[in-house]
Parts: structure tokens; sequence; C-alpha cells
């Protein structure tokens, strides 16, 4: 008989057999499962990777046939606006030729109008008789007509008839009068004209205009913007006259201010290099310009002082020097002169056993009140005493700049080697140029009876003096007060001021409304 515990070990050997088993067979069947979901998942994979590569290859294509579509339609567009840019100037040289044969109609008549002009002056004075003896019988009329006087009657005819017929004939006249002097000087003019240009265009091209290089011809019409924009914007930022004409690859910066046209020309360079032109870039280059040539003005004064050997000078006296290298006196550079006198006193104190540091820089400082005598009230001897003195320099100095053109008698050696020092550099050949300095003292007249009016902000004279743009405040002056403004500067320019033709006074009010977007 097996016993009983043999029994119970049999028995759990038996169990842990068939469990040891089962486990196994398990592991086996998950392990098949895991290989067949493995398997699926690959095929899944490989079945998405497949469908988004064709969905990726048809998109492509998609935006392929989109892009050539925009290219198409832009290509269209751009030929479109070509198209129609052609046609707009066709159709303005129609208009110029249409305004230059009408130009030359009014040319044929303007002799038969000469000769009836006579004519014509005589039925003025015919008439103004006959409107004398009008005015006496319309005296009663008038009278018991209006209730006025005979006195007021009289003073109502003369202010409505009489001053207007005068000033009428007055300026008849003299549109005559200048017609026939013009005609009779012709021939002298062509003349003159071809002795300024061989013997001036030198000078002026360099005391009046500088010439910015283009590129290319296109930039010129970048340049002038659409429907004159950007030209308007920089002409008027800058106080200078863009003369846009058939020179190729180039542009010229008119103007007799040198600092505005030196910003202006900077401001060019900038635009032309930058490519962006548009009117608030315009605005942006500008005031960098203006900055720069700051700085340029600063290093031409210290750079000044370093080649006259003078140390100490205060850093406002420094800027005023720096600003003389873009001022003129009669066509010489009044930097280059300053310098010129500062050499030549110190070697003549040099000769004389005096201080030659003291000497160079009276010399250099005598003109000083030049680089403000179109901002200040005051000739520039008295300007620059003022300065001097402002900016704590010696007594000697001061005295030395305001006896340099003998406003006062001379007290100091420094005070005759400076004024001969000035004689010797102004007199000397090919110095000076008198006609030069006339001319922008004119147009400094100009720009200052123009900015003398209520409402004006600023004011340049441009085009040689032919024409003042005057930029007023548009909170001063309404639209239609721009009207009588522009009448009451042509009489005060006809009144005061003495100039060649005509000038043409151009009123410019602008608003602006600036506001962030937060």
């Amino acid at each position: 008989m097996i016993p009983v515990w043999l029994c119970i070990v049999i028995a759990a050997a038996a169990a842990l057999l068939s469990a040891g088993i089962a486990f196994f067979l398990g592991i086996q069947h998950r392990k098949k499962k895991a290989e067949a979901m493995i398997d699926s998942a690959e095929h899944e994979a490989t079945r998405i990777v497949g469908d988004a590569i064709k969905t990726a290859e048809a998109r492509k294509k998609e935006a392929i046939l989109e892009g050539k579509d925009e290219v198409h339609r832009m290509r269209s567009d751009a030929e479109k606006e070509l198209s129609d840019r052609r046609k707009e100037v066709q159709r303005q040289e129609r208009r110029i030729q249409q305004k230059e044969e009408t130009l030359d109609k009014k040319m044929d008549h303007l002799e038969s109008k000469e000769q009836s002009l006579n004519a014509k002056t005589k039925q003025v004075e015919d008439r103004l008789k006959e409107a004398e003896s009008i005015k006496k019988s319309q005296f009663e009329m008038l009278e018991r007509i209006s209730g006025f006087t005979i006195e007021q009657a009289k003073e109502y005819l003369i202010k409505n008839l009489e001053d207007e017929l005068v000033h009428e004939k007055a300026v008849k006249i003299r549109e005559i009068e200048q017609r026939t002097r013009d005609e009779a000087e012709n021939s002298a003019r062509e003349i003159i004209s071809m002795a300024i240009q061989r013997c001036a265009a030198d000078h002026v091209a360099e005391a009046a205009i500088s010439v910015v290089p283009l590129p290319n011809d296109e930039m010129k019409g970048r340049i002038i913007g659409r429907e004159g924009r950007n030209i308007r914007a920089i002409e008027t930022l800058t106080g200078v006259d863009l003369i846009i004409d058939d020179t190729p690859e180039a542009i010229t910066v008119s103007a007799f201010e040198p600092v505005r046209r030196e910003i202006a020309r900077v401001a060019l360079e900038k635009l032309i290099s930058d490519g962006r032109i548009h009117p608030a870039r315009i605005e942006e280059t500008i005031e960098k310009a203006r900055r720069e040539v700051e700085a340029t003005i600063k290093q031409e004064g210290e750079r000044a002082v370093i080649e006259a050997s003078v140390n100490g000078i205060h850093p406002e006296l420094i800027k005023l020097l720096g600003r003389l290298r873009y001022r003129t006196s009669y066509g010489q550079n009044v930097l280059k002169h300053s310098l010129e006198v500062a050499h030549l006193a110190g070697i003549m104190a040099a000769e004389l056993g005096i201080d030659q540091t003291i000497a160079r820089r009276a010399g250099l400082l005598h003109d000083i009140g030049k680089a403000l005598d179109h901002e200040m009230e005051g000739s520039h001897v008295d300007i620059g005493v003022e300065m001097a003195r402002k900016y704590k320099e010696n007594d000697v100095i001061v005295h030395a700049i305001h006896a340099h053109h003998g406003d006062v008698e001379p007290k100091t050696y420094y005070d005759c080697l400076v004024q001969a020092a000035d004689a010797i550099s102004t007199a000397r050949p090919g110095a000076r140029r008198e006609n030069l300095e006339n001319y922008i003292k004119r147009l400094e007249k100009l720009e200052e009876l123009a900015s003398s009016f209520r409402g004006v902000e600023k004011s340049y004279a441009i085009q040689a003096g032919r024409e003042i743009r005057i930029m007023v405040k548009p909170e001063a002056v309404s639209d239609d007060d721009m009207v009588l403004l522009a009448r009451e500067i042509c009489q005060k320019i006809e009144s005061d001021l003495e100039y060649p033709g005509q000038i043409k006074v151009n009123i410019v009010r602008e608003s602006r409304a600036v506001d962030y977007a937060k």
C-alpha cells in the first residue's frame, strides 16, 4: 500500500508539472499574438507612409499649378499697368504738343497785339476822360438812388474805378517796357551769357549746386514719385530745388544756402542706395542726413582748431567754425579764409616777436559771426563780438574781432595784425567774387521778407531767386487767407526788393494727423 505522503508528493508534482506546461503554452501563445500585432502595425505604418507620400505629391503639384497661375496673373497685371502707363505717356505727349501749338499761335499774335497796344492805351485814356464826364453826369443820379452825398459817391467811384484802372494800366506799361527792353538787348544778353558760361561755370557749380549721380535713369522716376509726391516732399523738407533734366544718370541739387544743399545731397545718396523712396522714408532719411551734416560740421570745426594750433576754444564756437565750411563771402570759403588769416597773423606775430597763439586765435575767430549773420540781427562783426563774449573769450580776442573791419579803433598789435591778414587774404587775385555775394544776400533778404509775415513757418528761395516757397502754419492760416497772404507778400517784394524778371510766390499749407495704436 502506497503511503499517503507519497501520494501527496506525486499529486503536487503533477500539479506543478501541469502548471509549468500551461505557463509555457501561454507564453508561446502570447508571443505569437504579439508577433502578429507587430506585423499588422508595420503593414499599417507602411500604408500610412505611402498615403502621406501620395498626398504630399498631390499637394506639391497643386502648389506648383497655383504658383504658375499667380505668376501668370502678376505678369498680366504688370503688362496691363505698363500698357496703361504707355497710354498715359502718350496722352501727356499729345497734351504737350497741343500746348506747344497753342504757344506758337500766341507768339504769332504777339506782334499784332503789340502794334495795337498804343491804340488801346490811347483808348484807355479816352475812356478815362469819358469816365470823368460820366461821373459828373452820374453824381446826381447816384445821390438820388443810393442816398450818398457827392463826396461819398466820388470816393466810391474812385475806389472802384480809378484805382483799379490806374493799377492795371501801370502793370501793362511795366510789362510792355520790360518786354521791349528784353527784345532790344537780346544780342547783348547772348554775348554776356556766353561769357558767363565760360568764366563762372566752376564757381557757380561749386557755390550754388551739387550733382548727385544715379545708378540708372529709371531712378529719376522713382525720385519724382507718383504725381511728383516724392520730389515735392524732398524739396519741402530741405528747402532746395531738384533739377531733373536730360542729363544722363544725374540729378542737380540747387540752393544758395550750402548747408541745406549738403543735407539734401546726403539724403538723396542714402535714398538711392537704400532703394526705398516714399514720403515717410524721405522724412526719416533727411533727418538722419541732417544729423550727419551736424556731425561733419563739428568735425570740420575741430580740424580747423587743430590746423590753426589753437587750444581751449568753447565747443559751441567750434561748431560755429565748422559751419563756416558751408559759408562763402564774395565767393571765398569763409573757413579756409579764417585759417588763412590765422596763419598769416601767426607768421607776422612771430616776425614782430609777440604771442603767435593769440594772433592765430584772433585770426581764426575774426569772422565767426558769419556763421549766424543770416539768423541774427546785426552785422557779422557785432554777432562775432557777441558770440565771443558769450563763450568767455579773452578781451584781446573780442576787440580784435570788433576792430578787424575798422568799426572801432585798434588798441593792440593783434587788432592790426588781424586787419592786415584779412586784407591780404581777401585781396589776392581770384580770392573773391562780389557778384556771388550780392546774389546770396538778395536771396537771404527774400527769405527774411517772406518769414516776417504772420503764420509763416518756413520760407525757401529756389530757382535762383525766381521762386519763393513758403510753408505756413495750418492752424494760423486758412485756405482763404493763403490767397490774401500771397498778394501781400507780392506787394511787399515789389516795394522793398530789387530783382530781375519775376518772382513766383508759392505758398504751401499742409495738415497732418498722427496717432499711435496701443
